[in-house]
């Protein structure tokens, strides 16, 4: 959740509803536009 409130500006409660597949959907495109290696 951290990875996606820094690449994206989000808050923790617009992640609330989110279940875990698609967290880490959103933490994988938060990790392509950062450049960050896996």
């Amino acid at each position: 959740m951290a990875d996606i409130a820094v690449v994206f500006h989000w808050e923790p409660a617009a992640m609330a509803d989110l279940g875990v597949g698609e967290l880490m959907e959103w933490r994988e495109r938060a990790r392509e536009r950062c450049g960050a290696e896996k």
